[in-house]
């Protein structure tokens, strides 16, 4: 029997991709170092994703960019990054353990929603460090890119900074155009 863990990260940023993870780990692995993602630091983050890798039996990742995320809006992309993440492990699981209140639609697999999960259940946590970490990471690449925006700082959502620069810049080709920014400019 193999139950993985899906979390997402990116859901709530204005620009780039929302990124799922799905992992299933080793028997015998090391869990107590498993938190939400949002209660490490970058630096920790990263320390723990490698130990991650190393150990887990299977991981998968699916990423959803923003282009889709406009078109299908983002709700359906985060259950289009979750299936391709649970898919893309290199077993199939018997049970998901899926964070929030809602099951994955379209991925026929048993599922159990636990809302908080990422910070209750060392699966999903790792899952979302995973999902987090490599989210980030294709931040800093667009940070080259579209150094105006200084992504590198705010990977994309909503900071104060991050207004002021598409204010001064307009909106880049990786802003989602369905998430109405301008409406949010005036609330900084």
């Amino acid at each position: 029997m193999y139950v993985a863990g899906v979390d997402e990260a990116g859901r709530g940023a204005l620009a780039g991709p929302v990124v799922a993870a799905a992992i299933v780990f080793s028997k015998g692995q090391d869990i107590s170092k498993f938190r939400d993602s949002k209660k490490l630091s970058a630096k920790q983050r990263e320390a723990i994703f490698q130990s991650i890798i190393d150990e887990s039996e299977s991981i998968g990742i699916g990423v959803i960019h923003h282009d889709i995320i406009d078109r299908v809006n983002i709700l359906q992309a985060t259950y289009q990054a979750m299936n391709k993440a649970v898919l893309r492990l290199h077993l199939m699981p018997t049970l998901v353990l899926v964070d929030g209140n809602r099951e994955i639609p379209q991925l026929e697999l048993p599922q159990k929603t636990i809302v908080k999960g990422d910070d209750k259940i060392p699966l999903i946590s790792a899952a979302s460090i995973i999902a987090k970490v490599v989210r980030d990471r294709i931040m800093l690449g667009y940070a080259k890119v579209f150094p105006e925006y200084e992504f590198e700082k705010h990977k994309g959502y909503g900071t104060k900074l991050h207004m002021e620069n598409i204010e001064i810049a307009g909106l880049s080709r990786i802003h989602r155009r369905s998430f109405n920014i301008s409406k949010q400019l005036v609330l900084f």
